[in-house]
């Protein structure tokens, strides 16, 4: 994701370990709460869409629709190229740099506008979520998707990882945006005028030997070499010696047989 207003940071960056997370993600795993919803023959936007992973596999159940992924990061959107290039969905996939406050598109040109974790980056939410419903046709679908790290869960307790969850919240509070989005969505998606709503949660878990070894890796990574790590030192919240730490535990809990960690969503779909 990157779609913030110039003055929005993005607190994770687009660090290969940040990327390696989002192309794991796919639309089974990241928006089957939407997939039901979706025709042949829609037109869909897909707000923040990174490197694509998602945007693929939406536009292979809607083609021959049109799909638009749009992110503010033209180096992330070659990547997307290159998703919906390899699955042969070119023809029906256009990718457009963009800002979420302000959409690139004529009013109700969309039957689907979806967003998975983009809300819980920006200072403004609810002016994103109204110009995603400005560009739904009347009966058009939102849908939205946000993570939500106060629920985080994991076993073995390890103190680390607290510590860690503790200086995300303080990063992200400093950088004006929401780390508990997913329990907020229902609240923004009203607030921006939409009145018809579904309200759902949805889960990644990670436990096995090769999930545990995978997600530890990669947060081990982003909490020294991400952006995440540089904001923080540059705000004063940690030292390299407090990031190397965490570190430490994220790759201790990877290791553990009996390591297990949830990620909690909040979902929403809602009719325009």
């Amino acid at each position: 994701m990157s779609t913030e207003r110039s003055g929005d940071v993005y607190t994770h960056g687009h660090h290969p370990s940040v990327l390696a997370s989002h192309t794991w993600r796919t639309a089974e795993n990241s928006a089957a709460y939407l997939l039901d919803r979706l025709r042949p023959g829609q037109d869909l936007l897909d707000v923040g869409c990174g490197p694509g992973t998602i945007t693929a596999g939406l536009a292979a159940r809607l083609a021959p629709g049109r799909v638009v992924g749009l992110d503010r990061d033209a180096g992330v959107l070659e990547k997307a190229r290159g998703a919906v290039e390899r699955d042969g969905l070119g023809r029906h996939v256009e990718l457009v740099t963009g800002d979420v406050y302000d959409l690139p598109f004529r009013d109700a040109r969309f039957d689907v506008v979806h967003a998975h974790q983009v809300l819980q980056h920006l200072t403004d939410p609810v002016a994103a979520l109204g110009e995603m419903r400005r560009v739904l046709r009347p009966g058009g679908l939102l849908a939205v998707r946000d993570s939500d790290y106060a629920a985080m869960t994991w076993y073995p307790d390890i103190p680390g990882l607290g510590e860690w969850n503790e200086l995300y919240h303080r990063l992200t509070r400093a950088n004006g945006a929401e780390a508990d989005a997913g329990r907020r969505l229902h609240v923004w998606v009203r607030q921006a005028g939409f009145t018809e709503l579904e309200v759902s949660a949805g889960t990644w878990c990670f436990q096995t030997t090769e999930e545990r070894t995978w997600w530890s890796s990669l947060w081990a990574d982003r909490v020294t070499a991400s952006a995440f790590a540089r904001q923080a030192l540059e705000a004063g919240f940690a030292t390299e010696e407090d990031l190397a730490r965490l570190a430490a535990a994220w790759r201790a809990w990877g290791e553990d047989p009996e390591g297990w960690f949830t990620v909690l969503h909040g979902q929403v779909l809602a009719r325009r």
